[in-house]
């Protein structure tokens, strides 16, 4: 018979196309997991993947039975999650999702007051881009996913717990003709340097700054916000970042100074997203109502610009 550990093996594979790493994931041996493998393909008189020494492929009959399997994973998963549901709040293992212009500055924060709050929660958390982690909440792989809207969130709740704007980050030798703010329309003078495309926060901030593509500065580009901070601080250029970011990116650059960027707000919003039909979603409800009071609570940088209150 089929078992659930086969498919969960299974899918790790998928997922990897690497039987080391699949089994790393899995925590268990390779061989147990390739040997598992063996016999599910066995069972179901079919070959689900492609080996040789270089590389692991799916074949089209695996494809159509790891979606399957997806499937069935999901639903178990919703079993356990509705059992859980009798227990006290977030008792229980829970998956949540984060972007990496959200992550480093915002679980900080939370996840103190989340796991003296809820102690029993059994928390793993997964850094990714946004396309990805919404896959991995289509597919049950992630219970929920924090990410900056807005973004097309197909199926999906949105629990939106926090707002904010963005600021210029530039280097205090560069010349403004204002502290107080600055409009989207004078970027394009600072060399404003961004994330590579892909990012969500670049689309978020050229839209919030009414940017056009001459206004970017194409010979720096970085996968991170802080790797942008140093070049700001290295006189490079100027940066755009989002108010959640100030304290820990400029906690050690006394050189770098921080501009509202005055157009009109909140420049991005952030919510938990989960499925329409997952089960545990007064847990979300929690998570959400924690993460804005310690927000709050934290005094983070401000979520509106003077021209909004």
């Amino acid at each position: 018979m089929i078992s659930l550990k086969q498919l969960h093996y299974a899918l790790a594979v998928e997922k990897t196309l690497h039987f080391k790493r699949a089994a790393e994931l899995c925590s268990v041996s390779q061989s147990a997991l390739s040997n598992a493998i063996i016999e599910l393909e066995k069972q179901l008189d079919t070959q689900i993947f492609e080996r040789n020494r270089k590389q692991i492929l799916i074949t089209p009959l695996g494809r159509q039975i790891l979606a399957k399997a997806r499937g069935i994973k999901t639903r178990v998963d919703e079993l356990s999650q509705l059992a859980n549901t009798e227990k006290r709040p977030l008792s229980h293992a829970l998956t949540i999702g984060v972007i990496p212009t959200i992550g480093p500055y915002l679980l900080p924060k939370v996840l103190p007051v989340m796991q003296a709050q809820y102690p029993d929660c059994a928390l793993r958390v997964v850094e990714e881009s946004s396309h990805a982690l919404i896959d991995g909440v289509h597919n049950g792989e992630i219970d929920t996913a924090i990410i900056a809207l807005p973004h097309q969130t197909p199926g999906l709740h949105a629990f939106e717990f926090w707002q904010e704007n963005f600021y210029l980050v530039a280097h205090h030798s560069a010349t403004f003709t204002t502290r107080d703010g600055i409009r989207g329309e004078a970027l394009g003078n600072t060399r404003l340097m961004l994330l590579n495309d892909g990012h969500c926060l670049k689309d978020h901030a050229i839209a919030a700054a009414k940017l056009k593509a001459d206004d970017i500065d194409r010979t720096f580009a970085a996968s991170n916000l802080h790797t942008l901070t140093t070049l700001v601080a290295a006189c490079i250029g100027t940066t755009l970042v989002p108010a959640m970011a100030l304290e820990q990116l400029l906690a050690d650059s006394p050189e770098l100074r921080a501009i509202r960027l005055d157009e009109p707000g909140p420049h991005r919003r952030i919510a938990f997203v989960t499925r329409l039909n997952y089960t545990d979603v007064e847990s979300i409800g929690l998570l959400r109502d924690l993460f804005r009071n310690t927000l709050a609570g934290n005094d983070v940088a401000p979520r509106r610009s003077s021209a909004e209150q």
